[in-house]
């Protein structure tokens, strides 16, 4: 076999190998352009909709077709009255002083019963870990009529790390009203929920106004960085590829 097709032949593994991880690569950075393009429709979504008054929520005969991408961050205003014996702790981080130092806590999930008699949970904001028992924090469960002002929120997403909720121990680790309901045999209860505003309540606890409003958007710089590496992988490759078809062949060097 001539030495030029031996050469040929030897670059058929690492060419293979290079295209494999080039795929990789480009396939990073297009996946960073769609992510950006997702993004900045979510920062448009809550520009045009988390400011401004408040309006009423979507009607109870809407709720099957509801969509978060109509709906999701719009500033709502809804009166009714807490279940308080439902109240659902979700575990949830809450951003510390320090950058890299979250507080743990849980974010508190009240079925709020309307005048209609369908239900709308409320995230009505965050407590620290010795807060979980309303015991601790008595005035915290109004009895009478309430008036909530926030934002329409979609179901937590779980992932394959969200641990499983314990309803039996009342431990829970999404804000997912269904699965809050489900437990509770509530019925006629919204697909959404309700992030309450940062309005004060009786002693002190729990914080509302947690819903991030302002969204990192990085994504156009890891597609650069990403489609770089691809470019720099073409570059040592080609070189590679070069040198090692040029270099000169044992029988050349007698």
């Amino acid at each position: 076999m001539p030495a030029s097709s031996r050469k040929i032949r030897s670059l058929i593994v690492p060419s293979l190998a290079a295209l494999v991880a080039l795929a990789i690569l480009i396939g990073l950075g297009t996946w960073q352009l769609q992510r950006k393009a997702w993004k900045e429709g979510l920062i448009a979504q809550i520009e045009a909709r988390a400011y401004g008054e408040p309006g009423p929520i979507v009607p109870e005969d809407q709720w099957p077709t509801w969509r978060a991408d109509q709906d999701e961050f719009r500033k709502v205003r809804v009166t009714g009255r807490f279940l308080h014996e439902f109240e659902a702790p979700v575990y949830g981080l809450l951003p510390g002083e320090r950058q890299g130092a979250p507080i743990q806590g849980y974010y508190l999930i009240t079925p709020l019963k309307l005048a209609s008699g369908a239900i709308v949970m409320v995230n009505r904001g965050f407590v620290p870990m010795d807060l979980r028992d309303p015991g601790r924090r008595p005035e915290s469960q109004p009895q009478d009529e309430v008036t909530v002002t926030g934002l329409v929120r979609a179901p937590e997403a779980r992932n394959p790390f969200t641990p499983d909720d314990n309803p039996a121990k009342n431990q829970w680790f999404a804000r997912d009203p269904q699965a809050i309901a489900a437990a509770h045999k509530l019925e006629r209860v919204a697909p959404f929920l309700i992030d309450a505003d940062a309005s004060p309540n009786p002693g002190g606890w729990p914080r509302g106004g947690q819903t991030p409003l302002t969204l990192p958007n990085n994504h156009l710089q890891y597609a650069v960085t990403w489609f770089g590496i691809a470019l720099t992988l073409i570059g040592v490759f080609a070189a590679f590829a070069w040198r090692r078809v040029k270099e000169p062949t044992s029988a050349q060097l007698k």
